[in-house]
């Protein structure tokens, strides 16, 4: 035998029973006496005798109470007869089991004499009735006996026994929940009968099967309900409370103890919230209500909770099985088996890593009711772990609902819930916190070196447990909640002092000690030091095996550190000893494995760097550390049952907040927490980045997760954005970069020059990033090669992986778009064209899919990619001189109008427009495609144009062309009249011309002159054009003269001789001649030998003497007449201009005769409602049109007026909001702004009158001033309310009732023209009646996305945000009556922290297409990222809102309907030849 545990017996002083109740007496000798005070005089006898006594006696007395029988009478009427039967009773209670019947008899008496307390039965004896509150003490301590374990009885015996108990225990129940007649006294004795039983049954060591094991829960839930009655009917003492106390503390090695501590502890949280903090706070739903009677006051319950909490002692120690089995059935365990050393040694304290588990999650369950966050899975699988027994349920009595006066029995004085204050209310004034928890009191605890693989119970910290679900499932905490020291005061000492088991601290250097022997950090967590002979501890009770709840510590504290307010402080002590039990949570395992404490810590500290908690900066390193573990690791391997997508998704959200520190801070140090004497050279913010960036890359590489590939692919983008930025303003510099390299040389050239760079450590991660090892030597800190090494990961996961998820897609394109606009020194051609290059690979993959896989969804991301495309030519119009390049382009453009390349796959043949039939994806993917191909000739290398970006139309309509010529008015505006002098044709089916003849005044020059106004489907455009015979610059030569005159004869005509023609040469005559001449007749010998040449030649010479004659008689005419000099024709100045220019463009032709109508139509001008449609017209905007409304909320601001007044005085207003709007756009005045103003009423139009000049207004509510932005697809304007007005009723201007149509169905896309030669605008030629393809024709066109920007001084508000009296300030103009619901706007809140950076929360409808990116719910920003994230983030909301809009035309869709309507509406019906016939017309 070991003396040594005697030593221990002898030298236990324990500081768990000093406290509370150190100066009341313990009642725990009256419980180890009461066999001894209450035995049966028939002990006195042998044990035959008293037997034979027993049971006739006892036959006798059971056959009066009615179970067999009618009830009779008692014969016992007197008190001495019943004491007399009492003492045989109590006998039989203590027989063997053998003589199970007798013992049933006694039970059944003495239950049925209990009635007495209720309604007292027939059988009950009189002298009971008279006085049963003095009998059933008597009862009630005999009783005792039937639930002393008998030795050697068998499992049946010992089942007949716990069934008897159940008897008793549930009779006794009924009694206290209905007796109306129970003594001070009786209360007492109940109570202490109850810690008896209890304390006989759990005292010693568990034993399988035996009737402690089967009757342990019951017994206990018993003891505690019934004592919860007590504390609502009958205060106990705290004579009692301190008995209750040390009982508990011996039975510590049961687990039915901490779950029915767990269980009463709950109950009472639940009901001391309910008072404490009112209706409104989160109610902790449980199932055992029943355990509170409604006569609790609310002090007995604060009372009753406090002591109750404290019943247990010190919950740590359930880690030292040394003190657990310090107890005297556990030594005489110990000293009766030879083969135990020690007490320690028993085989039940294998249990104790599972009890302190269970113990540790009740406490955070109470923590977490506080905090507002319990979730309502409790007792199966929380605090019983699913081992509730059947037999405790049928055991249950019959309750039945007695209403009990409030006892005044509680001390009144003792105030416990002033122990909470509720922030913001100041600290309160109560009782010293020292007494609420002995904060002061040094608890040695035993540090054991882990030796053996940890196996104890799965801490489930992440699933089952209160502490763990994700940030976006997990409940949000409550706003009237504690503040974090009130609870830390409460539970904190325990929970440090389990997060500290198994670290080692003791590094402190000698000079430390000297500096501070009392350090907080270390009293509390010494080896202990008085007793030197610890007994070794089996291998399964090593301090590892207690991780789990150790785990379940560590989250808790976690969680209560991140229910942080705005303002509120946390006590110093509290946070570094938190820092403290992080630091060593995190610590890496040799194996690098992802431990049960690393997955807790992470899971539950998602908002730690989100809250400006002091010094909490300084864990950045081990956070990066444990991240560096879990983010780059595919197959990570958990010893937790915890999701790993969960996990991942707490980590991103931490790394999300860290990314912003490096750049922040720099070079500022991050000090150590303990000086362990390292030499090791302290490190800084700015030697942290390498990683962070590395962490972002890899996490992104092997992310399966959707939510969180989205908050990674934001996280990315904000490195990208703030590294920019940082770099452009602090003009860091970097040697020039080959611009012929390939994507990854251009980066990797600068890795020697860059300082951080040697602090970069490589990945341990198994896939490496890149495809080339080029990239191990990136300086992954340069703003450079973020670019490049962001833009190749997300298209090639893109197009790997993503293209399948929409939310992903939209993501990885925003965040591509987001990098277009991002320009970069040292970035080439090269990245930004093979990125150009991937996303019309990932059109081409999209549009190329089965028909089966086309959906909505689908077109969308088909859509939205060649949005990202136009974006990148826009940004980088120089990607269009690449022929490659703009072929890639063109070809996509292509594929998205018609639906099929013109040049396919090598091999086949090239199919011209002619022979393509127009087959879509979708009218959505068409529009895109179209949209782009605008883009491309319009817009690309000449955005912004001569308007500046604020209109991609031109400015000029018919009022202002005419203003120009001499024959108008000086200070005439009407439109009507301006518009007669224009001729108005439509062609294609989508163009208006508006053609003015009449040369403008400037031009002096009497040429061919025609001024033009283009109004098509992208925008309003203005021409002049001349038809001139020289070039401008030869202008100025005269081509002609006033008066030429005759030309000058160069010299003298010649006289021309007669001559006499002759028919041969005169040498013939001198021939002589021969026969041979003779052989042709002469003519006259022909002509008489034949008489039909004769009278031919008759007619012939009669003919040549008439026209002899008459030329002879002409001749006599003419010789009288004189001729006229020639003159140059007089110089012609009106023109049939419209004539000539449609018909040089080739828009008239005369060739056309088969064609069944003309390309050509002319407009009815003179028409009642046309100048309205044209101005309808003018203000359809050709780009997009968003609104974000500003709001500027205080502390505590509730009222939406009070919020909209903020911002009309600078005082009190926050300097960094104004520099973060002016971040937003640029400034613009409404009445001379002709884009988009925030509202309708003042868009697209410019005021003639001047506005007054005033000084700077910082006021941008859109009465004169708004921000806005714009670039060639897309406008928004930032408006910063300053009123609340009512809402508007629909303006002329914004009632867009025309028959608007949009054919959605491919069906109605085939051509019904002869001629497949249609280009994509030739769809809508036809200006037949439209068919509707649903109600649509009353829909608005616009989106009307509400989007709200909160700044907000304390983050809690946004709880309060009154958004359905603020949309009152956000009118547009377009809401068109629709009710806009709270539910529906987007919101971002901006909380600046203390150290300057921002936190980011977002609210919106979690609909199919998710919040936007880039800005991540919960991200921290850096200032200088803010205003380019926050625009780019409100412009995606309302894109993705957009595209997921049934109804959404895009702009070009609805001007060219618009232009169809007009045709339709005032078309002159002419055929050809009437419409050349106007043509000719003068105006």
């Amino acid at each position: 035998m070991n003396l040594g545990l005697f030593n221990r017996m002898n030298l236990k002083e324990s500081s768990e029973n000093k406290g509370m109740y150190s100066e009341w007496t313990s009642l725990s000798l009256m419980l180890q006496n009461n066999d001894d005070a209450n035995q049966s005089v028939l002990e006195k006898f042998g044990l035959t005798t008293s037997k034979d006594v027993t049971l006739g006696v006892v036959r006798q007395l059971a056959s009066n109470l009615g179970i067999s029988q009618p009830a009779e009478p008692s014969p016992l009427v007197t008190d001495k007869e019943v004491q007399w039967c009492m003492e045989v009773l109590c006998f039989g209670l203590s027989l063997p089991l053998s003589e199970h019947e007798a013992i049933k008899d006694c039970v059944n008496v003495y239950c049925e004499w209990l009635s007495a307390l209720l309604t007292p039965k027939i059988c009950v004896p009189q002298p009971i009735v008279e006085d049963p509150n003095v009998y059933a003490r008597k009862i009630i301590a005999h009783l005792h006996y039937l639930f002393i374990p008998r030795k050697d009885e068998g499992i049946d015996t010992i089942n007949r026994q716990a069934v008897l108990c159940h008897r008793v225990l549930r009779t006794l129940q009924q009694i206290a929940h209905e007796s109306k007649l129970l003594e001070r006294e009786t209360w007492e004795a109940l109570l202490l009968f109850l810690l008896a039983i209890n304390d006989t049954l759990l005292s010693p060591p568990t034993v399988k099967d035996d009737v402690a094991d089967q009757l342990c829960e019951r017994v206990l839930s018993v003891l505690f309900e019934i004592w919860l009655i007590a504390c609502a009917q009958c205060f106990p003492s705290p004579p009692l409370w301190k008995t209750l106390r040390e009982c508990c503390m011996n039975w510590r090695h049961r687990v039915a103890l901490i779950e029915q501590w767990n269980r009463v502890n709950l109950v009472l949280t639940s009901k001391v919230l309910s008072f404490m903090y009112g209706p409104t706070f989160p109610e902790l739903k449980i199932g055992d209500d029943d355990l509170i009677t409604h006569g609790m006051s609310n002090d007995c319950i604060a009372q009753s909770w406090y002591r109750f909490l404290n019943t247990i002692g010190n919950p740590i120690s359930l880690t030292k099985p040394e003190v657990i089995s310090q107890t005297q059935k556990f030594l005489q365990f110990a000293i009766s088996t030879d083969n135990v050393n020690d007490p320690c040694q028993h085989p039940c304290l294998q249990a104790l890593p599972l009890i302190f588990l269970k113990a540790i999650k009740g406490i955070a369950g109470q923590v977490d009711a506080f905090l507002g966050v319990a979730q309502a899975i409790w007792w199966e699988t929380v605090i019983t772990g699913g081992c509730t027994t059947d037999k405790s349920k049928e055991a249950a009595p019959n309750q039945t609902s007695a209403t009990y006066s409030p006892s005044p029995t509680p001390p009144t004085q003792r105030r416990l819930a002033k122990s909470f204050s509720v922030a913001p209310s100041s600290v309160s004034k109560g009782i010293p916190k020292s007494s609420l928890i002995g904060l002061t009191t040094s608890r040695s605890s035993v540090v054991a070196t882990a030796s053996a693989p940890s196996s104890g119970p799965s801490s489930t910290s992440s699933i089952s447990s209160l502490t763990s679900f994700g940030p976006e499932s997990r409940t949000p905490l409550a706003p009237g909640r504690p503040k974090c020291n009130s609870i830390l005061h409460l539970f904190g000492e325990w929970l440090f002092e389990a997060a500290f088991l198994g670290c080692d601290l003791q590094h402190r250097q000698p000079h430390d000690q000297n500096k501070r022997n009392s350090s907080v950090l270390m009293e509390s967590y010494s080896q202990p030091s008085s007793i030197s002979d610890i007994p070794s501890l089996p291998s399964s009770l090593t301090i590892d095996k207690y991780e789990s709840g150790k785990a379940e510590a560590l989250g808790t504290l976690c969680r209560i550190m991140c229910a942080k307010k705005t303002g509120e402080e946390i006590l110093p002590v509290y946070l570094a000893r938190f820092y403290l039990a992080v630091q060593q949570g995190l610590k890496i395992a040799p194996n690098r494995e992802c431990g049960e404490t690393m997955v807790a810590i992470l899971m539950n500290s998602s908002d730690l760097f989100r809250l400006d908690l002091d010094g909490v900066r300084v864990l950045v390193p081990v956070f990066i550390s444990a991240l560096e573990i879990v983010l780059p690791d595919k197959d990570l391997k958990l010893n937790s049952n915890v999701s790993k997508t969960e996990l991942r998704r707490a980590s991103i959200h931490l790394l999300s907040s860290m990314l912003v520190l490096p750049l922040h801070f720099q070079n500022v140090v991050i000090k150590d927490l303990i000086n362990t004497g390292s030499s090791d050279r302290p490190c800084t913010f700015g030697q942290l980045k390498p990683r962070l960036m590395n962490l972002v890359m890899n996490a992104l590489q092997i992310e399966s997760d959707p939510q969180n590939t989205h908050m990674l692919l934001g996280s990315l983008f904000l490195c990208v954005q703030d590294s920019s930025i940082y770099e452009k303003v602090e003009q860091v510099t970097q040697p020039p970069t080959d611009t012929s390299s390939n994507l990854l040389s251009s980066a990797s050239d600068t890795a020697s020059t860059m300082s951080m760079a040697s602090s970069y450590e490589r990945s341990t991660s198994p896939e490496h990033f890149g495809p080339v090892d080029s990239y191990d030597l990136l300086p992954i800190d340069s703003a450079h090669a973020l670019f490049v090494r962001a833009t190749y990961l997300v298209c090639h996961r893109l197009i790997s992986s993503w293209k399948t998820d929409l939310n992903v897609s939209l993501a990885a394109l925003e965040l591509l778009s987001g990098l277009a606009r991002i320009h970069i020194k040292e970035s080439d051609a090269m990245e930004c064209k093979r990125a150009v290059k991937w996303l019309c690979d990932y059109i081409v993959y999209q549009c190329s899919r089965p028909p089966p896989a086309h959906s909505k969804d689908l077109h969308s991301t088909i859509v939205a990619a060649f949005q990202c495309c136009s974006v990148w030519l826009l940004e980088h119009p120089y990607l269009l001189r690449d022929k490659d390049c703009l072929t890639t382009v063109l070809e996509v453009a292509e594929l998205g109008v018609s639906g099929t390349k013109s040049v396919g796959k090598p091999g086949e043949n090239v199919k011209m427009k002619e022979q393509k039939e127009l087959k879509p994806a979708s009218m959505r993917v068409r529009d895109a495609a179209e949209n782009l191909l605008t883009c491309i000739l319009e817009q690309v290398g000449y955005f912004p144009n001569e308007c500046g970006p604020e209109s991609i139309s031109s400015l000029l309509d018919e009022v202002a062309l005419l203003q120009h010529c001499n024959s108008w008015p000086t200070n005439c505006t009407d439109q009507a009249t301006a518009v007669e002098k224009f001729r108005y044709f439509v062609t294609e089916g989508s163009v208006v011309l508006a053609l003015l003849e009449e040369p403008l005044g400037n031009d002096q020059d009497p040429q061919p002159t025609v001024t033009i106004l283009i109004r098509g489907p992208f925008g309003r455009h203005a021409w002049t054009m001349q038809l001139r015979h020289l070039p401008r610059h030869r202008s100025g030569t005269k081509c002609h003269a006033p008066n030429p005159g005759r030309p000058v004869v160069m010299q003298e005509t010649p006289l021309c001789p007669q001559v006499k023609q002759k028919y041969f040469p005169d040498s013939v005559d001198r021939v002589t001649q021969c026969k041979v001449d003779q052989s042709i007749p002469l003519l006259d010998t022909v002509i008489a030998q034949n008489e039909e040449i004769n009278e031919d030649t008759n007619k012939l010479v009669q003919l040549i003497e008439r026209q002899a004659t008459v030329e002879t008689n002409l001749a006599a005419t003419q010789s009288n007449f004189v001729a006229q000099e020639c003159t140059p024709p007089p110089v012609v100045h009106d023109f049939q201009t419209s004539r000539l220019f449609l018909s040089h463009f080739g828009l008239l032709s005369l060739g056309d005769e088969n064609d069944e109508a003309p390309t050509l139509t002319a407009l009815d001008s003179s028409a009642g409602d046309f100048c309205k449609d044209l101005s309808l017209l003018d203000h359809l905007s050709p780009r997009t049109c968003d609104t974000v409304h500003i709001f500027y909320v205080k502390s505590q601001q509730v009222d939406a007026q009070d919020i909209v007044n903020n911002v009309r005085t600078e005082q009190g207003i926050s300097s960094y909001f104004f520099e973060f709007i002016h971040t937003l756009g640029w400034p613009v005045e409404v009445n001379k702004h002709p884009g988009w103003t925030g509202h309708v009423s003042t868009s697209w139009k410019v005021s003639p009158q001047e506005s007054p000049v005033a000084s700077r207004s910082t006021s941008y509510d859109g009465s004169t001033h708004v921000l806005y932005w714009a670039d060639a697809c897309a406008e928004i304007a930032f408006v910063v309310p300053s009123t609340i007005k009512p809402a508007d009723p629909p303006s002329e201007q914004s009632s867009f009732n025309a028959s608007i149509w949009y054919e959605r169905s491919l069906s109605e896309t085939s051509t019904t023209s002869k001629d497949k030669r249609a280009l994509s605008l030739e769809l809508d030629k036809q200006p037949v009646p439209p068919r509707r393809s649903g109600p649509r024709s009353n829909l608005h066109p616009f989106t009307n996305t509400k989007i709200m920007v909160v700044w907000l001084e304390s983050f809690e508000d946004h709880l309060n945000l009154p958004i359905d009296d603020l949309l009152n300030s956000m009118t547009t103009g377009l809401e068109r009556g629709a009710i806009i619901k709270s539910s529906e706007v987007l919101v971002i809140y901006l909380h600046l922290m203390a150290s300057g950076l921002l936190r980011v929360h977002l609210q919106g409808p979690s609909g199919r297409v998710g919040l936007a990116s880039p800005l991540v719910d919960g991200m921290v920003l850096s200032r200088r990222a803010l205003g380019p994230l926050v625009r780019h983030t409100a412009l995606n909301m309302a894109r993705r809102r957009r595209l997921d809009s049934d109804s959404y035309q895009p702009p070009h869709i609805r001007r060219r309907l618009k232009i169809q309507e007009m045709v339709q509406k005032y078309k002159r019906e002419m055929t050809k030849p009437e419409l050349l016939t106007y043509l000719f017309s003068s105006t």
